[in-house]
C-alpha cells in the first residue's frame, strides 16, 4: 500500500502532531489564568449566577433561566432553550474568573437578542456542518481507497473543510462576546475599573483556544490536500 494511504505513519502527520501542540499549549494557558483569577474575589461579591441573572435582568433577558453544568470551562449559553449553563466553579464563585466567564455567556444572549449576524450564520449552519463531520472522511478514504482523486477526494476535502469554516466564524462570535462582557460588567457594577485588566486576561486566555482550533483545523486540512496531491501524483 502507498505510504499516501496510511493516515497514522506518513510525514504529512506532523501537521496533525502540530495542532495538538497548538491547541494543548492554548488549553493550558486557559486552565492557568483561570486558575490565577479563581483565587481573586471580585470587589463586588457577587457571584457567577448572581452576575449572569444582573446582566440578563438588566438587558430584558429574564426569560432565560441559569442552570448549573458538570465539568470544568463546559459554561455555554444554549439559543434552544434559552438557558446559560454554567460550571461548579462559575455559577457559585465570586470570583473574577467566574464573573468573567459568566458575563462572557451573557454577552452570547445578547448577541441573540440583538440577532448579531455572525451569531445567526454560525448557528445556521451547525447542522451542515454537522453532516461534513460525519461525512468527511468515509468519503475522503474511499476516494482514495477507489483513486478517485478527481470527485469523491476533492468532496471529502470540502466537507472536512466546512469544519474549518465554522471555526472561523466562531472567532468574531467569541471575540464581541467578550467584548460585550466586559462592557456589561461595568455596567452592572459586577466588577470595578481595577479589575477588568485580569477580566481581560481571562477571556483573551479562553479566545485563544478557538485561535488554536483554527489552526489545528487548518493544518488538518493542509494534510488532507497534500496526501490527495500525493496521490493523484502516483496514480
Amino acid at each position: 500500500m502507498p505510504y499516501y494511504y496510511g493516515f497514522g505513519y506518513d510525514w504529512t502527520f506532523i501537521l496533525i502532531i502540530i495542532g495538538g501542540i497548538i491547541s494543548m499549549l492554548a488549553s493550558g494557558r486557559l486552565k492557568s489564568t483561570f486558575s490565577r483569577y479563581s483565587m481573586i474575589r471580585s470587589a463586588s461579591g457577587m457571584t457567577g449566577a448572581q452576575t449572569a441573572r444582573a446582566i440578563l435582568d438588566a438587558n430584558g433577558l429574564s426569560n432565560i433561566r441559569i442552570v448549573p453544568i458538570a465539568g470544568e470551562l463546559t459554561d455555554h449559553y444554549d439559543p434552544r432553550n434559552k438557558t446559560i449553563a454554567l460550571s461548579q466553579s462559575v455559577i457559585n464563585s465570586t470570583s473574577i474568573a467566574a464573573v468573567s466567564v459568566a458575563a462572557h455567556e451573557c454577552g452570547h444572549a445578547v448577541q441573540d437578542l440583538k440577532d448579531y449576524k455572525p451569531y445567526l450564520l454560525r448557528a445556521g449552519i451547525v447542522p451542515v456542518v454537522n453532516i461534513g463531520q460525519n461525512l468527511a472522511m468515509p468519503i475522503f478514504i474511499a476516494g482514495i481507497i477507489f483513486g478517485s482523486f478527481n470527485f469523491l477526494v476533492p468532496i471529502g476535502i470540502g466537507l472536512f473543510s466546512l469544519t474549518l469554516l465554522f471555526q472561523i466564524i466562531t472567532l468574531p462570535v467569541e471575540f464581541d462576546a467578550s467584548n460585550r462582557a466586559f462592557d456589561l460588567l461595568r455596567e452592572c457594577n459586577v466588577l470595578k475599573v481595577q479589575e477588568i485588566d485580569g477580566s481581560k486576561k481571562v477571556l483573551k486566555a479562553a479566545a485563544l483556544t478557538y485561535v488554536a482550533g483554527v489552526a489545528a483545523s487548518l493544518l488538518s486540512v493542509l494534510r488532507l490536500i497534500m496526501i490527495a496531491n500525493s496521490g493523484r501524483r502516483r496514480n
